[in-house]
């Protein structure tokens, strides 16, 4: 008889320093079978829907619901969603769930809520109280209390770029497929107080190249389910924010020295963090980029406008590094307009829709994020429109606007330029350009194979990478970077994390105790 295993997917990055809401509008929801549809094959869905099914077991699909990172989530939208995911759990349940298989981000907070996957993981728990539970994560997951309680084992991505979804998606089946086996398992997690940038910890170059490396090692010996790193998210002002290391083993003694082991060495490495790309100053930035091109140094020469990053939930909409540009006595003299990705504005978008090679006068940007910037005029040409570009999860109205030398994108939605189609489709080649700024961070595989120059410009928004100049509220102090001079021994916390789940256990066994009475 096959294994019934269940389903879900949420997926987001939240960023409480954006002042956006992230709701319905922002999120692509899929039910049931359309869970599978259109997946790349870097999706960890997929990886896990491939893997089981090779199994032999049966899938029960419920939702998936995912969006680019964004400010928090709508607090009646995530209510919703969790609702029907549980809702039909619970409809499932009664046919027989052998198994339960989920794709999560970990650093999802929902606006006058909280944390996210805590509560939905502690409903299907209650739902399913002894049926295996294993999730995959993202690097930056944030584990909290409430994960770590109600999920038999995690295991996140490894790569940062998160080139290794699939496999890390593949990775959580493989650890269910173990559980159903009947092989029990165990697991630990010991919190690191670090808050580090994802632009500080790729795994491309060391000191995380190194760590991951020794982790996989470590991951390799017998015994061992699951190692991994979660990083955190630094622009989540919450009382859970923090690194960390998460192991599951089948023995609890050989996942409590190996999650030490792995703390003490991140804890060892804290000050080794550092930014790998040339970074300055934005103005520098500018000045360094076309010096270069001055020179005849090979060109297409990136910059990242990693202040504003909508793949790290900033709100894209920031103006600060193209109001540079445009002012840069430079940039009149490149011999193809500077390519700019992007500005999120609807209004401004909009207002470009039929007017391809048209003269206007256009306001944009600073719609979201008044604090950072200032919103622009300019008069320029519409050079390209899409309507419902679908690169990027929901449909969104796309433009290309030409002012001032230089071509920037502008978006319905909120988007993220992790790569090179939507200019492509906007009739603009990166390869061809002398230089590219982009809101990201480190650059993506994608534009790091063109680049033949990449600079990160130290610019404002809601992703800026000075952690300490942030207006922290909430996050658990002491913490590093924020508090140099703090002491750490790893043993403290998992300590702590064991008397609490022994705790937990002598009172579930109590309150059993009195219902039996």
């Amino acid at each position: 008889m096959k294994n019934r295993i269940l389903l879900a997917a949420m997926h987001h990055e939240s960023n409480s320093f954006n002042p956006i809401i992230a709701g319905e509008n922002d999120f692509r929801v899929r039910a049931g079978e359309e869970m599978f549809q259109d997946l790349p094959h870097n999706n960890a869905v997929r990886g896990i829907r491939e893997t089981l099914e090779a199994a032999g077991c049966e899938l029960v699909p419920t939702r998936s619901v995912s969006a680019v990172p964004n400010g928090e989530v709508d607090k009646a939208f995530f209510l919703k969603e969790k609702a029907a995911i549980l809702e039909q759990a619970r409809q499932e349940k009664e046919k027989g769930i052998d198994g339960l298989c989920l794709a999560l981000h970990g650093s999802m907070r929902v606006h006058d809520y909280g944390e996210a996957e805590g509560p939905f993981l502690e409903e299907l728990r209650a739902l399913f109280p002894h049926t295996p539970l294993y999730a995959s994560l993202d690097t930056h997951s944030t584990m909290t209390a409430k994960m770590a309680r109600n999920a038999d084992g995690f295991v996140a991505y490894k790569c940062a770029p998160h080139t290794d979804q699939y496999e890390t998606g593949a990775h959580a089946a493989k650890m269910l497929l173990h559980a159903l086996g009947g092989k029990p398992a165990c697991h630990a997690w010991v919190k690191v107080p670090l808050l580090i940038a994802g632009e500080q910890s790729s795994s491309l170059v060391s000191p995380m190249k190194d760590l991951q490396a020794e982790l996989q090692k470590r991951e390799a010996a017998p015994g061992i389910l699951a190692s991994s790193y979660l990083m955190g998210f630094p622009w989540s002002d919450n009382p859970e924010s923090s690194a960390g290391v998460y192991v599951v083993a089948e023995d609890q003694e050989q996942a409590n020295e190996e999650a030490l082991y792995l703390a003490d060495l991140l804890w060892q490495t804290r000050k080794k963090f550092c930014f790998q790309t040339e970074t300055y100053e934005p103005q520098k930035a500018l000045d360094m980029a076309f010096e270069a091109i001055a020179r005849g140094d090979r060109t297409p020469i990136y910059i990242s406008d990693s202040g504003d990053n909508p793949t790290a939930g900033s709100s894209s909409d920031v103006t600060g590094l193209i109001a540079l540009l445009l002012k840069h006595p430079e940039t009149a003299k490149l011999r193809v307009p500077a390519l700019f990705g992007g500005i999120y504005d609807p209004r401004a978008t909009l207002a470009l829709k039929g007017k391809v090679g048209e003269e206007t006068e256009l306001t944009f940007g600073a719609v979201f994020d008044q604090k950072s910037s200032q919103p622009l005029s300019c008069r320029g040409r519409c050079m390209a429109y899409i309507s419902g570009w679908t690169g990027f999860g929901h449909p969104s109205d796309v433009a290309l606007f030409r002012t001032g030398n230089v071509d920037i994108v502008l978006a319905e939605k909120h988007i993220g330029y992790t790569g090179t189609k939507l200019f492509l489709d906007l009739g603009r080649d990166p390869a061809k350009a002398e230089l590219v700024l982009v809101k990201l961070g480190y650059l993506t595989p994608e534009h790091s194979e063109i680049a033949a120059r990449s600079i990160m410009a130290l610019s404002q928004g809601s992703t800026n990478e000075a952690l300490a100049t942030l207006p922290y509220k909430l996050v658990p102090r002491p913490i590093y970077p924020l508090d140099p001079e703090l002491s750490y021994k790893a043993e403290e916390h998992l300590q702590a994390q064991l008397r609490q789940r022994t705790g937990l256990a002598q009172a579930m066994n109590l309150l059993r105790f009195w219902i039996q009475r």
